[in-house]
């Protein structure tokens, strides 16, 4: 089958494109997919670049767990094709079902989604014309969204949705949205207004409009000197962000504010006051992919029509390379997506 293989950690040039890789075979349990498209995220970014370090040594090369790849690797973890074969145990009445994949690859309670499997890092995702996963993460899926449209939501929106469940934000509050244009940002934006909030999103200048048409109550300059000041007070602050910004972002937080991460695109490494966070009594909160439960919520969202697919760009898989540094470059809003076979 065609795919696209990680051979190790680096740049864009492990990214090695092939027409002979072994095709996939379901095993108990488990349904394949033919893959329609799969969207590019930061984790597979990162994950190629090595970038999440050790607890005991931050700039040393690892993926997500902190721990060392397999190589070569098949990346691409937001998934949406046709089940075209069921292993053992799984009902052949899935033969042809239009399915979207929940990339967290555990079973149990939330605990065990901070050591679990992600699809295209631990497990080869959707790169390539076929992949396999269990069968209770493959979601069969109702909606007129082209399967580009529908690959744009996994993992950015599950993230999104893990974040505000996290923060327990609620109708009526205020949350500061960083990194506003990006698959999470957006996501953010639009899921946070869905249940009520008040979202002020923290973008370029050039990416506001967008930001507002999404959802955002008011948009603020991320180049602007004093965010702290032109933000104000709020309830929330979800950021994918943090560098530089990060004493700021506190400063932003009401008295008993919660500040939730999932992501560091400007500096993984920050500075703050203590005495922030003690006297304000403020929460700060990790959050990373979205649990079972979380991804269920989004597709009912999903479902219903409540959400607007960000879909910035295609490219086909033999493109990948190319695709990941229009990413890397962020001059686009949304989500880029990989098609690798046109579904109906």
């Amino acid at each position: 089958m065609r795919a696209v293989l990680l051979t190790g950690f680096g740049g864009p040039e492990k990214l090695e494109y092939r027409e002979d890789v072994p095709t996939p075979q379901a095993g108990p349990g488990e349904v394949r997919i033919r893959v329609a498209a799969t969207a590019i995220n930061n984790t597979d970014i990162w994950t190629r670049e090595g970038a999440y370090g050790s607890p005991e040594d931050p700039t040393s090369t690892a993926g997500w767990r902190r721990e060392p790849l397999a190589f070569p690797r098949i990346q691409g973890a937001d998934v949406v094709g046709r089940i075209d074969q069921v292993g053992a145990g799984v009902p052949r009445s899935r033969l042809g079902e239009r399915v979207i994949v929940d990339p967290m690859l555990y079973t149990g309670g939330e605990r065990e989604l901070v050591d679990t499997e992600y699809l295209g890092s631990e497990r080869d995702g959707g790169f390539a014309e076929f992949t396999t996963v269990p069968a209770g993460n493959a979601h069969a899926v109702e909606s007129p969204l082209s399967d580009a449209e529908l690959a744009t939501f996994p993992t950015a929106y599950a993230t999104a949705m893990r974040m505000l469940n996290r923060a327990d934000v609620r109708d009526g509050e205020t949350v500061v949205v960083t990194g506003a244009s990006g698959g999470v940002g957006s996501a953010l934006i639009q899921l946070a207004t869905l249940r009520g909030a008040r979202v002020v999103a923290v973008t370029s200048a050039a990416k506001r409009e967008r930001a507002l048409k999404l959802g955002a109550h008011a948009a603020v300059d991320r180049n602007s000197p004093d965010l702290a000041a032109e933000l104000g007070p709020v309830d929330v602050v979800a950021d994918v962000v943090a560098g530089p910004a990060f004493p700021q972002l506190l400063r932003v937080l009401a008295p008993l504010g919660r500040y939730v991460v999932a992501g560091g695109i400007a500096g993984p490494l920050v500075e703050t006051d203590l005495r922030t966070i003690y006297l304000r009594q403020l929460q700060l909160i990790g959050s990373s992919f979205g649990t079972h439960e979380d991804f269920a919520q989004l597709l009912g969202h999903v479902e219903r029509g409540e959400l607007t697919p960000l879909l910035a760009g295609t490219h086909p898989l033999r493109e990948l390379r190319e695709a990941q540094r229009t990413f890397t470059a962020k001059d686009f809003f949304g989500k880029l997506v990989i098609t690798v076979a046109e579904q109906a």
